[in-house]
């Protein structure tokens, strides 16, 4: 898997949410990631919420771009409720149609 991003967008990500995407892109080797569809955001493109930690936890959306390259769209600090969400993990359920990626 290849990460890919538009570099305007990812210095603007830093500025707002001082996350790198170099950084984020390692929350896609935490096993204990979790993600759902993100059906809000774009009507042009399947996106994807996702939360795992990469030094910290993070909240990341992102879209698959082909069988190869992964386009981060934004990356930030995952908030109380998100990080509460991912540590409650048990491996079974989780809430707002969050699911557990096989590692």
């Amino acid at each position: 898997m290849a990460f890919i991003w538009d570099p305007v967008k990812a210095v603007e990500n830093i500025r707002v949410h001082k996350i790198y995407f170099d950084d984020a892109e390692h929350i896609f080797d935490d096993p204990f990631r979790i993600r759902r569809r993100d059906d809000d955001s774009s009507i042009t493109e399947e996106r994807y919420q996702i939360i795992g930690e990469a030094g910290s936890v993070l909240f990341v959306v992102y879209t698959e771009e082909g069988p190869e390259d992964t386009r981060l769209i934004s990356a930030r600090l995952a908030t109380a409720k998100e990080r509460r969400i991912y540590h409650g993990r048990d491996g079974t359920t989780y809430p707002y149609g969050w699911e557990r990626l096989d590692p």
